[in-house]
């Protein structure tokens, strides 16, 4: 397998050396081809998300097919604006010059994605070192083995694979893809693998975006419209891959006096979305596989023993299947409150104030996002000015992932380095400075041998500029 990573890299490297993915047209060509991809296979790409995650089609379609689509359609839009070198302001230090930054391909980047998102995770980062003008090996989740079998034949069949290829596989062949020299690694999944990422990466200084998780936390203020706010909480929680993913609302936190109305209305709200028997329902994802499942039954066992299932528990090991579920008052020692749950399981914390949400949020680790509802402006104040997180949305949850003017990623354990629209461009460029001068003027004090006079230019340095200019007859 060792043999294999290093012949693609080098495959890989050696087309990268012929300039040919610098080129605006090979960039928009390879973008082309995966709008394509979408366009032609679109039933294909449902039926692979329906068989690894069970995942229902409008979620197919919006979370996954469109969120590439978006992506490709700025890019191509925005690409020779990218490419173009930005002109940068000089001083009179450097007078007279002119000065670009330079946004130039990396080179041979590797992508790592993960399984929750197994099309929209692969391709969005790659439609970035794509535009970039990088080379690029993917490799999909072997969790969602349907979608990167499909993943591998599009891109073979529609991409230039002499600079784009996928490999399949699973430990050994990832172990054996982190072994060789990237000049950048983007990784998605969780901390620990992404621990060990960033040890590979190390032994040859390659840098790496992690995007990882984190618990997230909902905070709900009293003062809302209450049947909003519970809609889009569903909505982030289990209307997306049913709680499996990384900016899924984690747990919530409300005041003791507030969470019977909250409760009620999200009970009612989650049977108009799913009705009244959700493991029916054709609206909800399947948990991934036996070892997750088995895993989120173990956190709900622990979880009941402090605090109480008041919504949901439903759940259907043989078709993996697990309702939506609300425990209350939930002992922040258990499971449930120490690690990330990614899946159908939302804990609610109850607190007498709530400005008592800043404790038990700045207690963990920085989560990849962080919500508030309130229509209270110093509260909003407070929490943006507070709460480091990834991301905040006030009023809503996830929609910042879809917005593609902000960046994306996470802080400390939720990860880092960030990407989408043009993010995603600069996380696969090198921004390259490149200044210019002529010879007309060339001012003997930066040289040898530093007379008095000269010293005491370099004393009028520390004043302003024009005074420098005009200490420069009486210098030399």
């Amino acid at each position: 397998m060792g043999l294999e990573a290093e012949a693609t890299v080098r495959e890989l490297r050696a087309a990268y050396t012929t300039g040919k993915t610098k080129s605006f047209e090979w960039r928009a060509s390879q973008l082309k081809a995966t709008q394509k991809i979408l366009t032609l296979h679109s039933d294909q790409i449902i039926q692979a998300l329906r068989s690894d995650l069970k995942k229902p089609e409008f979620e197919a379609v919006i979370h996954e097919i469109c969120v590439i689509s978006a992506s490709c359609k700025l890019a191509l839009k925005e690409l020779h604006r990218w490419m173009k070198p930005q002109k940068v302001k000089t001083s009179l230090i450097s007078f007279p010059s002119s000065a670009t930054i330079v946004s130039e391909p990396l080179g041979l980047v590797l992508v790592i994605s993960a399984w929750n998102f197994p099309f929209a995770l692969s391709l969005d980062p790659v439609v970035g070192a794509i535009a970039a003008g990088n080379a690029v090996v993917l490799k999909p989740s072997e969790s969602a083995p349907t979608t990167s079998s499909l993943l591998a034949k599009l891109v073979e069949k529609y991409m230039d694979t002499s600079a784009v290829k996928v490999v399949e596989g699973a430990v050994a062949q990832t172990t054996a893809l982190l072994h060789q020299k990237w000049d950048k690694i983007f990784y998605t999944g969780g901390s620990e693998v992404g621990r060990i990422v960033l040890n590979c990466a190390a032994k040859h200084l390659t840098p790496v975006v992690l995007e990882l998780g984190g618990k997230c936390p909902a905070v709900l203020d009293s003062n809302i419209n209450l049947k909003v706010a519970a809609r889009r909480i569903i909505a982030g929680k289990w209307g997306r891959n049913n709680g499996q993913a990384c900016i899924s609302p984690d747990y919530i936190i409300t005041t003791k006096h507030f969470v019977s109305q909250l409760v009620n209305i999200m009970s009612v709200e989650l049977e108009k979305f799913f009705g009244k028997e959700p493991l029916q329902s054709k609206e909800l994802s399947g948990i991934i596989n036996t070892h997750h499942f088995n895993r989120l039954v173990k956190l709900l066992d622990d979880a009941q023993v402090s605090g109480k299932i008041v919504c949901g528990g439903e759940r259907d090991v043989s078709n993996l299947k697990m309702a939506p579920t609300i425990i209350l008052d939930v002992s922040r020692d258990s499971i449930a409150m120490d690690e990330e749950i990614f899946g159908p399981i939302l804990p609610i914390l109850t607190v007498d104030k709530i400005e008592e949400c800043f404790g038990v949020i700045n207690g963990k680790e920085k989560p990849l996002a962080a919500y508030l509802f309130t229509n209270d402006k110093k509260l909003e104040e407070k929490f943006v000015r507070n709460i480091s997180a990834g991301g905040i949305i006030i009023n809503d949850t996830i929609l910042h992932f879809l917005e593609p003017g902000l960046p994306f990623g996470g802080i400390g354990e939720s990860g880092m380095g960030a990407y989408h629209g043009k993010f995603s461009f600069d996380a696969f460029s090198h921004k390259k400075p490149v200044l210019k001068r002529g010879f007309a003027i060339d001012i003997s004090t930066r040289y040898p041998p530093y007379t008095p006079g000269k010293r005491r230019f370099l004393s009028a340095v520390q004043g302003s500029l024009l005074d420098i200019l005009r200490s420069l007859g009486s210098c030399w």
